[in-house]
């Protein structure tokens, strides 16, 4: 089974979310409907980074990983990226 690592971009609070999915497409779908309760006050939400794993406890440990606070470098990167993208001063 394949496992994605993902990082959402809160347009309301302008802050990430990491998780962790099977269903990558499905999962989005369900923090953007207000399901998931860690992120129903956040959205909407924006997909700004995946990631790809074929063995679950890799894919969880980049996960836990993400969520640390050694992590933080990486995710401002992405989040910069991200925002340069779409022209935002």
């Amino acid at each position: 089974m394949t496992y994605f690592v993902y990082i959402l971009y809160s347009q309301k609070d302008h802050k990430l979310y990491v998780g962790c999915t099977s269903n990558l497409e499905d999962r989005i779908k369900e923090h953007n409907s207000g399901k998931v309760t860690a992120t129903k006050n956040r959205i909407p939400l924006i997909i700004i980074h995946s990631e790809k794993f074929e063995d679950e406890a890799e894919a969880f440990n980049r996960e836990r990983f993400l969520k640390s606070l050694w992590s933080g470098k990486f995710k401002r990167k992405i989040l910069g990226e991200y925002l340069n993208k779409i022209g935002y001063d």
